[in-house]
């Protein structure tokens, strides 16, 4: 009895921790900010900029003041705003504790998988994205993993109830984990650190080029008996979903590329990219965008360059070629927080700031093809942006002051704010 006892006890204090932040009720009021320093993420800057919304959408964006009663004027002398950063390739929702299995649904059984959509098992209520709100990330592609074709990713913003709530865009690429050429030593061996060629990359490329030679002749096929995988492809075919390569050394990239282009698959995205320094060309005559792989991290070999990763974006860059930041890594969805601090290392490193700032906006936005309501602060786009008291890519002066997702004020406080507040009031006390 007393172990049941303790166990219900157990469940309700779980529950009751377990509660998550309830989304912003739809916006009622007319809202005018000025005075503030407005960062459009288009690459121009308005200092003491006014700034306008009302129905969930931007309406006024000048250095002059509006003719336009607004039912709310908000002073924001010295305050930043930014558009709300968008963080690519993330499992954020999927995985909750990675050591408890039943939470963890960020990949599927099997190698080749198109037909899995990960927007199905995102769990808007997940304690870990809202934290992500605390530093600008509003908006997320979540991201499955796993075998060669892990599936299709979505777009959702971070203040919903439910994934179809917080769904922006349904299964709008699909993603694919090019063969590795070569085998490489674990860091940790003590044997030979010789990189070898893999003996199993030509079959394992063939085998990739099957399935996707088959989802082709079935695209163009209609008479051909149901295939729910190849079916999952078809959009690939005619351009409404992006195909995107997960691939770090050259080779790969450029056998990926080359490969689905000779398919006429032209919406092609690289993530990771760790060698695409050294074939910006291939990449800029392709059109193809990078989501290059983030700074903090070891260089992608032993002789690299040991700044190679830090000076990836604006090599990207400087050669023409449309970047935005991969968060994966090591605990790669809390670290998901950290992107606008990624944005800064690269700009410690030669990369202009407006680059940076569209590497979280509007060129992530454009790849997932959600420029038109996201990604920037123009008249007639989603209110969709944050006020920080200084520059958003630092982290000493990243500090949110107010939030909006389609015009819906965001809750900042989380879990964690609210046992940091905690123990600082114990410290003011003992002082």
């Amino acid at each position: 009895m007393r172990k049941i006892i303790y166990l219900i006890i157990c469940f309700f204090i779980s529950a009751s921790w377990s509660q998550k932040q309830i989304p912003g009720h739809d916006q009622t009021k007319t809202i005018l900010l000025h005075n503030a320093k407005i960062i459009t993420g288009t690459g121009s800057i308005i200092e003491d900029g006014f700034f306008g919304f009302s129905d969930g959408k931007i309406d006024h964006l000048s250095i002059s003041k509006p003719q336009k009663v607004y039912d709310l004027e908000i002073d924001l002398k010295g305050k930043h705003i930014y558009p709300g950063f968008i963080a690519l390739n993330s499992t954020l929702g999927l995985v909750e504790i990675s050591a408890v299995r039943a939470s963890d649904d960020e990949r599927e059984m099997g190698t080749y998988n198109p037909n899995i959509r990960s927007i199905i098992a995102y769990n808007a209520e997940s304690r870990i994205v809202e934290t992500m709100r605390l530093n600008g990330v509003l908006i997320g592609q979540i991201t499955p993993r796993g075998g060669v074709i892990s599936g299709s990713s979505s777009v959702v913003q971070f203040d919903a109830w439910n994934w179809e709530d917080a769904t922006i865009k349904y299964d709008e690429g699909m993603h694919v984990n090019w063969p590795n050429p070569y085998r490489r030593p674990s860091r940790w061996s003590s044997g030979s650190r010789t990189v070898t060629s893999s003996e199993k990359y030509l079959d394992q490329v063939n085998d990739l080029k099957n399935i996707f030679n088959k989802a082709s002749s079935y695209n163009s096929n209609f008479s051909e008996k149901l295939d729910l995988k190849l079916e999952s492809m078809k959009n690939l075919f005619n351009g409404t979903q992006t195909l995107y390569i997960h691939a770090k050394d050259q080779r790969q990239i450029v056998d990926g590329v080359s490969f689905f282009k000779s398919l006429g698959i032209n919406k092609i995205v690289v993530i990771g990219g760790d060698e695409a320094l050294q074939i910006t060309e291939f990449l800029k005559k392709n059109n193809v965008s990078v989501i290059a792989s983030h700074p903090h991290r070891l260089p992608s070999n032993e002789d690299s360059d040991v700044k190679e990763a830090f000076k990836l974006a604006n090599i990207l860059v400087s050669n023409g070629i449309n970047m935005s930041i991969d968060v994966r890594g090591g605990m790669e969805r809390p670290n998901t927080r950290n992107l606008p601090f990624f944005a800064g290392s690269f700009v410690g490193n030669g990369l202009d700031y407006n680059s940076a700032i569209q590497s979280l906006t509007i060129n992530p936005a454009k790849i997932l093809g959600i420029e038109k309501d996201y990604g920037s602060l123009e008249v007639g786009k989603s209110a969709t942006f944050f006020v920080s008291k200084g520059d958003a890519l630092d982290m000493k002066t990243n500090i949110l002051h107010h939030a909006f997702i389609d015009g819906r004020e965001l809750e900042l406080s989380n879990h964690q704010t609210k046992l940091r507040d905690k123990f600082l009031e114990k410290v003011s006390r003992n002082n």
